[in-house]
């Protein structure tokens, strides 16, 4: 693990100091949406839907190729389903993205991406409605004890571009488990809109 957060950061020093020699290849895209997740691993666990934030930049290799890094705060996680006992669960994550994308224009305006993404767990909501000698009761947990603080994720997607606005669609496929000693992972669907800006 420590080998692949040296390669991550060696990645990202490396392709900052490229766009700033080559300034004029260079974009940044502030970009806005939300989520569609799911923690994978789990029973009874439903989609659910969050929000996402923060700007990616940009630089242009050659004519087709684009490399991104960004950071993006993502508020995913995942609801449950009703049982006798509980009703009304979800989990609520919140993580700092960092994707590390290689992009692909097959026609103008539209790419296909693909890349590594690691997220750093910023903090953790879980509450729902669990019945207690015959009640129902209300629950809340904040705390962090036993997950993971980093999840490494595989982004694969595909954006358009008409005007600087851009439409991205991804799907960041968990590689990491969340929860030390539970084969649970983070799926997540992202749509965004962004702003690009060249310089």
């Amino acid at each position: 693990m420590e080998i692949m957060k040296k390669l991550i950061l060696l990645a990202v020093v490396a392709m900052m100091t490229t766009m700033s020699v080559n300034a004029q290849n260079t974009f940044v895209k502030p970009m806005v949406g939300a989520t569609f997740s799911k923690i994978s691993g789990i029973d009874d666990t439903k989609f659910k839907v969050g929000a996402v934030g923060g700007m990616e930049v940009g630089y242009y290799v050659s004519e087709p190729f684009a490399l991104t890094a960004g950071l993006l705060v993502s508020l995913q996680g995942s609801n449950y389903k009703d049982n006798e006992y509980e009703k009304d669960m979800k989990t609520t994550l919140t993580y700092l993205n960092v994707p590390l994308l290689a992009n692909y224009y097959v026609a103008p305006g539209f790419a296909i991406k693909a890349g590594i993404q690691p997220g750093f767990l910023l903090g953790r909501k879980t509450k729902g409605t669990e019945k207690v000698e015959g009640a129902w009761e209300d629950y809340e947990y904040t705390d962090t004890d036993g997950m993971k603080k980093l999840d490494l994720s595989i982004p694969i997607g595909l954006s358009y571009e008409f005007s600087n606005i851009v439409l991205d669609a991804r799907y960041n496929l968990g590689l990491t488990k969340i929860v030390e000693h539970v084969k649970a992972k983070n799926s997540v669907f992202m749509l965004t809109l962004g702003y690009k800006i060249s310089f």
